[in-house]
């Protein structure tokens, strides 16, 4: 049991830590992280690096314990609504970010510069949100439940359906108040201010 423990142990941060390497490499050659935005470096996208950390938790998770009990083990159901979370996220993530670019009164904050990872991933357009903090702590505690439960029981853990559903809410929150986190332009554009000007020189009686 012991060795099977240290072998398990072994296998997922050799696994992990790979992993980590290509999303990091991916990220610096392809922006993989980052927002879709007008400046550079790109922001990081909060929801990107959920779905690149649960990815590789799971999948670093799946190899070592399928080496560790010498078979190819069988996902719970509750570990695929987990990366189910984190691609849902995204996806109304990525909705939302076409919405904002396709409206050109949109003034985005992804199209400011890059300031660190976690500011990125922590801030909206007033700074550090509560909503995204309270996010990243969730995923983070649960992750180090999840990574030391295989690390010490060679199996992947079964989560709760309320774990799940917090989860899941959280997420859900963040994805909400991100739809208004980008004001709508009011000021005129330099356009407008120059034609309103004309008209007004055209109105001006000349003497």
């Amino acid at each position: 049991m012991e060795y099977l423990r240290d072998h398990c142990c072994l296998t997922f941060w050799v696994v992990y830590i790979a992993l980590l390497g290509c999303i990091y490499f991916c990220d610096k050659k392809y922006n993989m992280l980052r927002d879709v935005s007008a400046s550079y470096p790109k922001p990081y996208s909060f929801s990107r690096v959920q779905l690149a950390w649960w990815t590789a938790i799971v999948l670093a998770a799946f190899i070592s314990t399928s080496l560790a009990q010498k078979h190819i083990i069988t996902l719970l159901d509750s570990t695929l609504y987990l990366l189910g979370i984190s691609g849902a996220t995204m996806a109304a993530a990525k909705v939302i970010d076409t919405a904002d670019i396709r409206n050109p009164d949109i003034q985005r904050i992804q199209d400011s510069k890059s300031e660190n990872f976690l500011l990125d991933i922590l801030s909206d357009e007033n700074g550090i949100s509560i909503h995204r903090f309270q996010t990243v702590i969730f995923n983070l505690v649960f992750s180090v439940w999840f990574i030391r439960f295989v690390i010490n029981m060679n199996t992947i853990p079964e989560i709760s359906n309320n774990n799940l559903i917090l989860l899941g809410l959280s997420s859900a929150t963040y994805v909400g108040l991100k739809a208004t986190e980008n004001s709508v332009n009011t000021q005129p554009s330099v356009n407008e201010v120059i034609q309103d000007e004309a008209k007004g020189d055209a109105a001006i009686p000349k003497g």
